[in-house]
């Protein structure tokens, strides 16, 4: 039952730290970014380099990635952050 709870306080930390990013973009905090890249850099990777084997394309990917993020949010406001990110990346 414990590791049940701590379970799910992770999501409910993971979704706050969410709407913090998601708020540090609009604000048009380049903060953002780094937050981003270090919480989902990693997951993005392996997303691109699922879809690109060229390590320089997924390089190439990523920074198109981030820049996405940057233009799109605002005016949207990703309910799911990861989910939004993943399909940026995938749509690259």
């Amino acid at each position: 039952d414990t590791d049940r709870s701590r379970g799910l306080g992770d999501v409910y930390k993971r979704q706050v730290e969410d709407r913090e990013i998601i708020d540090l973009f609009w604000q048009r905090s380049e903060a953002a970014l780094e937050e981003t890249q270090q919480k989902y850099g990693a997951f993005c990777s392996r997303v691109a380099g699922n879809i690109l084997k060229d390590p320089e394309d997924v390089r190439e990917c990523l920074n198109d990635a981030y820049l996405a993020l940057w233009r799109r949010i605002p005016p949207e406001r990703p309910r799911v952050l990861g989910a939004y990110i993943h399909r940026v990346v995938r749509n690259l």
